[in-house]
């Protein structure tokens, strides 16, 4: 009997990626909305090669990549099945190309500068531009450190306090990026890609511990800013400083799902209220 294997949607012959890249990012997407549920075993390398139209061994690599990021499991002589345990670190541009394939995107971040959310979505962006996908809205909600007043991160490591300079040159790298996802997203409606494209962004004075990402009200994903030691340059000096890292932030991943108590729907639901809560108290307008 033929497995209806058509949620995992299909794969994409202008995608520069290689089949088994395609694959992995559609069954990782799959297991991470639970549409492969915890502890299910994955349809067999047979069915899956059958539907995508390709050889088995490129669903052995697939699934390889899978294992790696510790998301199936084998059971010699049984299969592979999908982690009981799937709240890991994950990468979030294929989430994010994904969401960009619903009629209505929403996408709300909090955190230092929105640098790896800008990179995030350029590609989903592009994927726009040449048509590939098409989105009929697009609402995007920044919420962003105001490195304008005194922080307690990013700090001079010989002392740990703050300084205007270091303070400065944490505000060029947090306005660059805000502006530059507001100028790639309102393209598209400029362009008419798009029937609506709209960027809010608003500052706040916390020090920036922690970055949330919350994509079309349905999924979240949450890590910490580790503080590293490291040098950078000020006015052509070298100077060492406690920095934020949001590049090695490991983003662990939350989905609602039909069961209200759920800790995913759980953690979804209070992430956005806590967001909500920030936005319209203590945020201010930011002013390109």
């Amino acid at each position: 009997m033929a497995v209806d294997l058509d949620f995992l949607g299909d794969l994409d012959p202008d995608d520069s990626r290689q089949a088994s890249q395609q694959i992995a990012n559609l069954l990782r997407a799959a297991i991470l909305t639970r549409k492969l549920a915890p502890g299910e075993k994955l349809p067999s390398q047979r069915d899956l090669a059958d539907r995508f139209g390709v050889a088995r061994e490129t669903i052995k690599r697939a699934i390889e990549g899978l294992r790696a990021e510790r998301l199936v499991v084998s059971r010699q002589g049984s299969g592979i099945y999908v982690r009981a345990q799937t709240q890991r670190p994950v990468e979030l541009r294929p989430l994010i190309e994904a969401a960009f394939e619903h009629a209505h995107v929403a996408i709300d971040f909090s955190g230092f500068s929105g640098e790896t959310l800008r990179d995030a979505i350029a590609e989903a962006l592009d994927m726009v531009r040449a048509g590939r996908i098409a989105p009929e809205t697009i609402a995007v909600r920044l919420l962003i450190c105001d490195m304008s007043v005194p922080m307690a991160l990013p700090a001079l490591a010989a002392t740990g306090a703050d300084d205007p300079a270091v303070r400065k040159r944490a505000e060029r790298i947090t306005r660059r990026a805000a502006d530059g996802i507001v100028d790639q997203v309102l393209e598209l409606a400029e362009l008419g890609l798009v029937k609506s494209a709209t960027v809010d962004v608003r500052m706040h004075s916390i020090a920036p511990t922690f970055k949330l990402y919350m994509l079309n009200g349905r999924e979240a994903f949450f890590g910490f800013y580790p503080a590293i030691k490291r040098e950078v340059t000020i006015g052509g000096e070298p100077v060492e400083i406690f920095d934020l890292m949001g590049r090695d932030a490991t983003l662990f991943h939350y989905a609602v799902d039909d069961d209200e108590a759920s800790h995913g729907t759980q953690f979804v639901e209070s992430a956005r209220l806590w967001f909500d809560s920030v936005w319209d108290s203590v945020a201010r307008e930011y002013r390109s």
